[in-house]
């Protein structure tokens, strides 16, 4: 089994697009698709909604960066789903 995200993106017409989906890979969670988003994601990282401090989570941080992810993408423009298996 593989945990994995999919992260959206709002469409002009209404439809929503797949930006990247971020899958567990042993230890850490590896992002595929848009190349500027998925960067940003390595480099930046994402808030942790789970910590009272927020600190920063990045992919190395496997489980816990992929659960974040829904609540840091939750705009109108970009949203994450819950954490899904395959």
């Amino acid at each position: 089994f593989m945990p994995y995200v999919e992260i959206y993106k709002l469409q002009n017409d209404g439809s929503q697009t797949v930006l990247a989906t971020c899958r567990l890979a042993g230890e850490e969670v590896v992002c595929e698709g848009d190349d500027v988003f998925v960067t940003n994601l390595k480099e930046q990282g994402i808030r942790n909604y789970t910590d009272e401090a927020g600190d920063k989570l990045f992919p190395k941080d496997g489980l816990k960066f992929l659960e974040n992810l829904k609540y840091y993408f939750k705009s109108g423009y970009l949203n994450a789903s819950e954490v899904k298996e395959n």
